[in-house]
């Protein structure tokens, strides 16, 4: 349903996914990490909350301990669903060949699981999207870019890398710290460049009313921190609303 608690449902439970999807969303953004005996769970951070490293355990122990399994999760998910695969590379990945990594481990699932659904599968390591383009050549690929991280920068790398979809953090479509307005080209551009680039544009966690501006500038989808809010708020006119 959201970021954290939503509705009663806590992030990345099954529980949440299903009444996500039952609220009529197209898409459903999924955590991806991996465990120490190569299994793949649908966890944000890289420790649990006592500071256990996914990485460290096992996947039985991380399921034990909450983490929820990705094969369960999209078993029980209708197929009508399309999840966004957000991998989350280790930094144990910088040891292992590229057949051996986190993105290694997830394209095979992706290529399977596109038989049945969209998918789409981001990262915010552009070395693992290219190793997503070799091994699921087929699955499309987002690069995500990083809070405020300059637009202008993320736009143009997009446009050079083999990816289908840049999806920037909403800061970096205001005015900030970093970047200040005289610094900013205006939404609807930066919106425009990405499509003339041939890439479809994805903007996570804006604000409810920074998402309107979203999609009156054109953006494709958008991943949103509370999806019954967002639905009640901004009404069915959402082009694709992702958790």
């Amino acid at each position: 349903m959201g970021r954290g608690t939503v509705d009663g449902r806590v992030e990345n439970t099954l529980e949440s996914f299903l009444a996500a999807a039952a609220l009529g969303i197209d898409w459903v953004e999924v955590d991806v990490r991996r465990t120490s005996d190569d299994r793949l769970v649908v966890a944000h951070d890289p420790a649990n909350a006592d500071g256990v490293f996914y990485a460290d355990i096992t996947g039985s122990q991380a399921t034990d301990d909450g983490a929820l399994d990705l094969l369960e999760l999209l078993s029980a998910l209708p197929t009508g669903i399309g999840v966004d695969f957000d991998v989350k590379t280790s930094m144990e990945d910088a040891v292992r060949g590229r057949a051996e990594t986190t993105m290694a481990q997830l394209a095979g699932v992706a290529h399977r699981e596109a038989r049945r659904r969209p998918v789409l599968i981001s990262s915010f390591d552009a070395g693992a999207l290219d190793i997503a383009r070799e091994l699921a050549p087929a699955v499309p690929r987002a690069l995500l870019t990083w809070v405020e991280f300059p637009i202008g920068q993320a736009v143009a790398m997009a446009g050079h890398l083999d990816v289908q979809v840049l999806a920037p953090h909403w800061g970096s479509l205001r005015p900030s710290e970093r970047e200040p307005e005289e610094l900013h080209r205006p939404l609807e551009y930066v919106v425009e460049t990405v499509h003339t680039s041939g890439r479809e544009f994805l903007a996570w966690c804006p604000t409810v009313t920074f998402a309107q501006r979203l999609l009156d500038a054109g953006v494709d989808a958008l991943c949103v921190n509370n999806v019954p809010k967002v639905l009640a708020e901004l009404g069915r006119e959402l082009v694709t609303a992702v958790m």
